[in-house]
């Protein structure tokens, strides 16, 4: 038990004490960081960006430092401007308040401006923040009717790797809004969206982006078209539903099926073209749930045909797409997705080595 002596004149323990004395000594050194930066110092933005890197409790108490920072933004000088980017991005992770605050402040516009930079450092940190700030419901509206969407795609197309991938979850962020769809597609996303799936893994978060982004591009015809004319892009999706993880391939098998609900004579054959049922048979067995579901709705699709029974050949794909959908129903159903795999191995061998040249053209 500690002794009456070891405490303070009013019974506080003297590290408590201590610790009070340090708080108006700490606020204090915030405010003169927040002066420095107003007066334009570079040094003390990235003083900002040092102490809000891991920090919640500096975000709150920099927010005042906001401002300042945009106009620093604002001043055309590369390292001055470099240095409030990188600041302003650290005070709007995991802070809803400051990445609203950072957008009161003017930011969007010079951000604009940094995201058309020739030099790729700047641009992909603007990305980041783009990124960062669309996270914000209040935000979106803003960046959205900014002009924003037409320079993430052009990023997409050019920018370097990071710059890429956070284009694509920033474009996704702002996919959310359903009118921005129609934008999105204005501007010829999916050739750079399948760029970056088929150069990237397939089970990484930028793969699980873009497919999210392309299921709901292609609700729009203009998004079918471009996907279909796109060498390869089917086939990028169907990787993603084989060798994505569980949320890429929750995308990617609802892709495919928007495709084939909008019009199963036009793009049944282009699914099955590239070897889609593997991957979707073993979806009906180890997916989310509602990967199950879109998967044996797909699967549904593949199935039926314009043409009766009795005039198909035994072991064409067909029949055993018939088989998967009668038969894949019930408990067993991983046993029985092994069994209808087997069955594959029957498909034209004609049929099956031409996909294998596509696939290889490609690797």
């Amino acid at each position: 038990m500690e002794s009456p002596e070891a405490r303070g004149p009013c019974g506080d323990h003297p590290l408590a004490a201590a610790a009070a004395a340090e708080r108006p000594s700490e606020s204090a050194a915030l405010r003169a960081l927040v002066d420095r930066v107003r007066a334009g110092e570079v040094e003390a933005a990235r003083e900002v960006r040092r102490l809000t890197r891991a920090s919640a409790r500096h975000r709150r108490k920099l927010a005042d430092a906001v401002e300042p920072l945009v106009a620093m933004l604002r001043s055309g000088a590369p390292d001055a401007g470099e240095a409030a980017l990188l600041a302003l991005l650290n005070l709007a992770v995991r802070d809803e308040r400051n990445k609203i605050k950072i957008l009161d402040a003017g930011a969007l516009e010079p951000l604009l401006d940094y995201l058309q930079s020739s030099d790729l450092n700047l641009q992909e940190y603007a990305t980041a923040a783009i990124l960062t700030l669309s996270a914000s419901s209040t935000n979106k509206p803003l960046i959205s009717a900014s002009g924003a969407i037409p320079l993430l795609v052009k990023v997409l197309e050019e920018g370097n790797p990071q710059a890429k991938n956070d284009a694509v979850m920033a474009l996704y962020n702002l996919s959310t809004i359903a009118d921005n769809l129609q934008t999105i597609l204005s501007v010829q996303p999916i050739p750079p969206l399948i760029e970056l799936l088929r150069g990237g893994k397939r089970s990484s978060k930028t793969a699980d982006k873009c497919c999210a982004l392309l299921e709901s591009l292609l609700a729009f015809d203009q998004g079918r078209v471009a996907l279909t004319s796109e060498e390869g892009g089917v086939l990028s999706i169907v990787e993603v539903l084989e060798e994505g993880s569980l949320q890429g391939r929750e995308h990617a098998v609802g892709a495919l099926l928007t495709m084939c609900e909008s019009d199963r004579s036009k793009y049944r054959d282009p699914i099955l073209n590239e070897g889609a049922i593997p991957g979707l048979l073993e979806l009906t067995a180890h997916g989310t749930p509602k990967s199950r579901v879109k998967a044996h709705a797909l699967l549904d699709l593949l199935r039926e045909s314009p043409y009766s029974r009795s005039k198909m050949q035994p072991n064409t794909l067909e029949n055993i797409v018939s088989n998967i959908a009668s038969q894949i129903d019930g408990e067993d159903r991983g046993g029985k997705a092994k069994k209808m795999l087997a069955e594959m191995v029957k498909v034209s061998m004609e049929q099956s080595l031409r996909h294998l040249q596509r696939r290889a053209s490609f690797a």
